[in-house]
Formats: C-alpha cells, sequence, structure tokens
C-alpha cells in the first residue's frame, strides 16, 4: 500500500498533477484499492485538518502583506535602510538585504518579499553597474529571510502540525533570522570589494529625517506584532487580525493610496492564496492519515535510532533529505507533509519541536532558491534582463551560506531556542 501511494503520488507529480490534487487521488486510490476503510474518512480527515482555529492567521498574514505591498512600503523601507547601509561599498546590495529583513518582518513572505524589494532595488543595482545576475541572486537569498523572521506564515504551519507554540516559535526565529542577515550582508560586502562595487548616493540631511519620518509607521508593524504576542495582550490569530486593521488604518489614513478598487484585489488575491494553501492542508492530512494507518512515522523512528543514537547524525540525515525536498516541493507541501510524520523521529530521540520548526522552516526555505522550483530565483530573474541559469551560478555562495548556517544550528542547538 505504502509503494502505491508513493508511486502514484510521484508519478501524477511527474506528468504535472498539481500537488494537493496527487496527494489526494493517491490517498483515495491507496484506501479504496487496499483497505475496507468507508471512503467517506478521506473527508473526515480533510475537514478534521482545517478545524483548527490557528489557521485563521493565514489568510490574515495573507491579507496584511498584500496590504503593506500595496501602499508602497517597501520604498520606503529601502529609503530608510540606505541611511545605515548605503555609506558602505555595495551599499545599494546591503540596502537590499537590510530592508528585505524589514520587509520579511511585515510580509511573512518570501515570494512577496522578493518581488516588493526586487522590484526597487534590481533595477537601481543594474543603473549603478552592478551585475545584474548578483542583483537577482542578492534579492532572491535576502528575501527567504520573509519565510524565518517573524510573523512567518510557514511557522505558523508547522505551528498547527505540530502542535507547538505559534508564539514562541515567531519568539526563536528573530534570532537566526537576524544572524542569517548579517551573512548575507558580509557576503555582499565582500563580493562588492571583489568586483569593485561602490556606495550608495549619499543622502543629505533632510532626505534622511525624512526617511526616518516615513519609517516610523511601517517599523511599528512588527513591533505591535511581537510584542503584543510576547506581552500576552493577543495570540498569534488575533496579531494577524490587528495586522490588517493596522495596514488598512496606514493605507486609508497616513498613506492614502489604498482605493476601494485595490482593497476588492487584495482580497481576491488572499482569497485565492489561502485556497490554495488551506486545500493543500487538507490534501496532506488525507495522505498523513494513510501513511499513520501503516505506521510509516513508527517505523521511520525506529529505523533511524536502530541506525544511530545520536541526535545530531540524525539532524544532519534529516537536513539532507529536506534539502531534497525543497529542490522539488514548495516550502508549505513540505512542512505539512513532513512534519507529522518527523514527530515520533523527535520523541524518540529527545530533540526539542521548538527547536526543529525553527531548523525545518529555515531547511526548507533554502529550496526557494534551489532549481527547479527556486520560486525566489524565477521572481527575481524576472525582473532582469540576464538569464534564470547566470542568476542560479550567483546563488551558489548564498546557497553555501545558508547550508552553513543549518550545520551551525545543528552544532549549537540553543541558538535556536533562546527564548
Amino acid at each position: 500500500m505504502i509503494w502505491f501511494l508513493f508511486i502514484s503520488f510521484f508519478a501524477m507529480l511527474y506528468i504535472g498533477v498539481p500537488i494537493a490534487f496527487a496527494l489526494t487521488a493517491s490517498s483515495v486510490l491507496s484506501i479504496i484499492i487496499f483497505t475496507d476503510v468507508p471512503i467517506l474518512i478521506a473527508v473526515q480527515r480533510m475537514f478534521a485538518g482545517l478545524d483548527v482555529f490557528a489557521l485563521m492567521a493565514i489568510p490574515l498574514f495573507l491579507f496584511a502583506g498584500y496590504l503593506m505591498t500595496e501602499v508602497k512600503l517597501s520604498e520606503r523601507l529601502v529609503a530608510f535602510a540606505s541611511i545605515f547601509l548605503g555609506r558602505f561599498r555595495g551599499g545599494l546590495s546591503l540596502i537590499s538585504t537590510g530592508s528585505s529583513a524589514v520587509f520579511g518582518a511585515i510580509s511573512g513572505s518570501a515570494n512577496a518579499t522578493t518581488a516588493a524589494i526586487g522590484s526597487v532595488m534590481i533595477p537601481t543595482m543594474a543603473k549603478r553597474g552592478y551585475d545584474e545576475a548578483h542583483a537577482a541572486a542578492v534579492v532572491a537569498a535576502s528575501g527567504i529571510l520573509g519565510l524565518i523572521i517573524p510573523p512567518s506564515i510557514t511557522m505558523v504551519l508547522y505551528g498547527v502540525s505540530a502542535n507547538v507554540s505559534i508564539g514562541d516559535l515567531f519568539l526563536n526565529g528573530i534570532v537566526p533570522g537576524l544572524l542569517i542577515a548579517a551573512c548575507i550582508l558580509a557576503i555582499n560586502y565582500v563580493i562588492a570589494i571583489r568586483n569593485g562595487y561602490p556606495a550608495a548616493e549619499p543622502m543629505s540631511t533632510r532626505q534622511q529625517l525624512t526617511a526616518i519620518r516615513q519609517s516610523v509607521v511601517p517599523m511599528l508593524m512588527p513591533l505591535i506584532i511581537l510584542g503584543g504576542i510576547y506581552t500576552g495582550a493577543f495570540t498569534p490569530t488575533e496579531a494577524a487580525a490587528v495586522a490588517c486593521g493596522y495596514g488598512l488604518l496606514v493605507g486609508a489614513f497616513v498613506y492614502r493610496n489604498l482605493s476601494i478598487r485595490a482593497l476588492v484585489r487584495i482580497s481576491r488575491q488572499t482569497a485565492e492564496m489561502s485556497a490554495v494553501i488551506l486545500f493543500l492542508i487538507a490534501s496532506a492530512n488525507i495522505f498523513t492519515y494513510v501513511l499513520a494507518s501503516q505506521n510509516v512515522p513508527q517505523n521511520l523512528a525506529a529505523a533511524l535510532v536502530g541506525f544511530s543514537d545520536s541526535p545530531q547524525l540524525i539532524l544532519v540525515l534529516i537536513l539532507f533529505a529536506l534539502l531534497a525536498l525543497g529542490t522539488f516541493l514548495d516550502n508549505v507541501a513540505a512542512v505539512v507533509l513532513v512534519t507529522p510524520t518527523l514527530m515520533p523521529v523527535l520523541a524518540a530521540l529527545n530533540i526539542d519541536p521548538m527547536f526543529f520548526g525553527v531548523f525545518m522552516v529555515t531547511a526548507i526555505a533554502v529550496g526557494q532558491i534551489t532549481p527547479p522550483v527556486g520560486l525566489n530565483l524565477f521572481i527575481a530573474a524576472n525582473l532582469t534582463n540576464t538569464t534564470f541559469e547566470r542568476v542560479v551560478v550567483a546563488s551558489l555562495p548564498y546557497i553555501a551560506m545558508y547550508i552553513a548556517i543549518l550545520f551551525l544550528f545543528i552544532v549549537f542547538p540553543g541558538l535556536l531556542t533562546i527564548f
């Protein structure tokens, strides 16, 4: 049954069937062919997978992210980052990473961060003599911070799947997110020195004061979200609703660039993307039900524990598996599929699920800049006049850095569980 389940699933993926439909079809066929369980169980398990209050945070954070993109926060954040980073060699690449880190803390999405910051920074970098492939690679690698620095939609999915505190996941994502941002900045600076990239154009005192004033409103959003969660003022789901309300107030009354037509378009985009994600979660729930009915998670845990009782070695094996999955699965699909299967492994090896949540989200996020999926790469490459292949080559130093950071987390797990 398990062989049929996986073979049919990957066969459907190979011929181009969407992941959610492939999960559902392979699971339902396995139940029909190999069991006497009523097919109604498939519908029940899919519904049960969505009957979780915390999942309300997904459409709310999506809506907030689309709002902040619509009101052109990226331009204001770029100006703010220029004050501190523009003076150094390769200042524009440094600004791209700095503004991505802040925008990621607002949108919670790697793709939204890449598109918003890339549309502003990539053409600017090209005009100043930067290699377009390098410019795209910087923005794509920095966009991943949207999945790691809270709030993160992927962390919400892991929290629901693993039944751990989403608020604690958010808090524990701050340090690794900042550490990765610092490493990207270091790579940018080294490449800038080697290629002779200039500093950004200096800003006058008046321009700096204007940039600071205009950045106060967007900078308050992540502070309100994390501050409210940390102080217990509201839950992560309630924080997502607060973020939506804040975004509406900013767009309608502060910047006054949010029209009714734009609001309708944003609502439609949110509904469409939420439907895709939630249907994928429902499909993954029936898939994991079939796996659990055949004791696959327990057998996997026993096999790994029998192979080695070293948590570090097992984490290395899991890391390679996650990196491989990220090359062809979207981060949402990877999290909802893999998490229930690996939970018995974590329990058997006494691995902290909170540590593993941040570790897993980071590992899967690398798939955003690795082909053939590499959605961040496609988004960034489409903003340039160069080829996708050149952008992939330019991204290699950043991919190596992410993998090195993940090994560092295995050696020093306390970096991911500071809070």
